[in-house]
């Protein structure tokens, strides 16, 4: 039997997964770590911890499987999308912390864009539409303009998963998904760095990593030393999984262009594979993982969707909480079946999820959490049944950006997916029958298919029979019509509510305003 290692480096932690192929789970191990926040809306992290968290994660998952090296033929290896990327000098060694996806620090930069660079140019080459920090581009000008002495050191900016293949394998790329979601010097026609956008925004085509691997073919193989840590052969191979939202497209079967996909945990990352950019539309445009030449993943969703639950557990839910602790059921279980009961609208409550802001279709950094419509009629359960609506109507407006339509079903995975009420109130919202996956491999398990179809281990046809999805459940027609109307109301209440927002972003000083 042949097996395959999946190995995702996340924000909060790297996972990695062993797996026959046949596609069955046979080793997992996790490796947490923090991220870095020095100050309000920055996020940055060392590179060390990544590479560590690799390293830890499949050196376990090779010990828990008891499996021979001589039986494991490739890693795949995605990440995190790295905002700015690693600034490496020219001894590959890190110059400073990476600017992840979620720091904010570069709105000059991102109002320098907007006055200086020739917009409807900046869309045509690279099909995003909106100039913001979320994107790696605005996050390298930060660096450029706020520190000198770092630019001037860097050679090389490089996405986490590239940075530690080259780690293990001594060979220097960027997969081109990873290249794509740097944004602004990506050609996304060409499949190359833009010439003509570097040129403007003043940064010099060599920091930018000129070899692209397609996540189908090798980047590289494990040399003697690090093999020999691991405890696996030398040479075996290893491919670039990219962009870990990618990946789990990937990991749900997701091989041709019109499939729908959601990974919603923290955050949500919603997107539709197509054969060509959407643009127009806000969302975030770059290469698929699979095919990176010829299909685009075209991305939104919702910065807090699942963080929202979180934080009314851990406000609201001291009761639920205690519950759990004293060895009763988990907090969540028992908040979703008080609200199991509250009917489609929550009793007239609408909750805005923007509680950190809100990315695309929104693109706000002033957008504020809002629940509107409350009364004294109105229970911890109502409010928590309106904090889970609010993630599908989120998910419903990311749908629509789209303007396209998804067929027969869409995918949702992610932590929200062990609620079956959640998962139907999903169908009813968006209007769509829901499938989930199985098992929880997500991203890891893109990266095992990846890693298969690149070493020639494994076929499309042979992946594409795991069975790696559920059943649909379909939407019932009577609350779909009901949301229907509280939508309308969701997407209305922004717009009105979006000059009062930033006035508050002004007043308190949160925010970037």
């Amino acid at each position: 039997m042949n097996y395959l290692i999946g190995t995702d480096i996340g924000t909060s932690g790297t996972k990695s997964i062993l797996m026959d192929t046949n596609g069955h789970l046979i080793a997992q191990d996790l490796e947490e770590y923090d991220v870095l926040t020095p100050r309000p809306l920055w996020a940055e992290q060392w590179p060390e911890v990544w590479l560590k968290g690799v390293k830890d994660s499949i050196r376990e998952v090779v010990k828990k499987s008891g499996v021979s090296p001589d039986d494991i033929k490739g890693i795949g290896l995605s990440g995190l999308y790295g905002g700015s990327g690693i600034p490496v000098d020219k001894d590959m060694n890190p110059v400073r912390p990476d600017l992840i996806w979620m720091d904010r620090r570069a709105s000059e930069e991102t109002q320098w864009v907007k006055d200086n660079v020739d917009l409807k140019r900046l869309s045509e080459i690279t099909g995003n539409d909106v100039v913001d920090p979320y994107y790696g581009y605005t996050k390298v000008l930060w660096i450029k303009n706020h520190e000198p002495e770092n630019w001037n050191k860097t050679a090389l900016f490089l996405p986490p998963n590239n940075y530690c293949i080259y780690k293990l394998t001594g060979e220097i790329s960027i997969d081109y998904s990873a290249a794509g979601n740097i944004g602004g010097f990506y050609d996304i026609n060409n499949g190359t760095w833009s010439k003509e956008m570097m040129d403007v925004m003043g940064v010099p085509m060599d920091k930018m990593p000129q070899k692209f691997v397609d996540a189908t073919e090798i980047a590289g193989r494990l040399t003697a030393d690090v093999a020999a840590d691991l405890g696996l052969n030398p040479d075996t191979p290893v491919i670039a999984g990219g962009v870990d939202v990618g990946a789990a497209n990937i990991g749900m079967g997701v091989f041709e262009p019109g499939r729908y996909v959601a990974a919603i945990g923290s955050s949500m990352n919603a997107a539709l594979v197509s054969d060509k950019p959407i643009k127009g539309k806000g969302l975030i445009v770059w290469p698929y993982p699979y095919k990176s030449r010829d299909l685009v993943y075209n991305f939104s969703g919702s910065a807090t969707a699942g963080a929202i639950t979180k934080w009314f557990r851990d406000n609201f839910g001291e009761a639920e909480l205690a519950v759990q602790k004293a060895g009763g059921p988990n907090a969540y279980v028992t908040l979703g079946e008080e609200a199991k009961e509250v009917p489609a609208g929550s009793r007239g409550l609408v909750v805005l999820p923007y509680f950190m802001g809100e990315r695309a279709p929104v693109w706000n950094s002033d957008a504020k959490g809002t629940i509107v419509g409350l009364s004294l009629v109105h229970t911890k359960a109502d409010l928590f049944h309106a904090f889970q609506e609010a993630v599908c109507y989120a998910l419903r407006h990311s749908i629509d950006s789209t303007g396209k339509d998804l067929g027969d079903y869409i995918v949702i995975a992610g932590g929200v997916t062990h609620s079956a009420d959640w998962v139907q109130m999903f169908a009813d919202v968006t209007g769509y029958a829901v499938r989930t996956p199985l098992d929880d491999a997500e991203a890891n398990l893109g990266d095992v298919m990846l890693a298969g179809l690149a070493t020639g281990t494994l076929t499309v046809d042979e992946v594409q029979k795991w069975q790696v999805l559920g059943d649909k459940v379909e939407p019932r027609a009577k609350q779909h019509e009901i949301y229907n109307q509280y939508y309308k109301v969701y997407r209305q209440l922004y717009n009105d509510l979006g000059d009062d927002m930033h006035e508050l972003s002004v007043i308190s000083g949160i925010g970037e305003s």
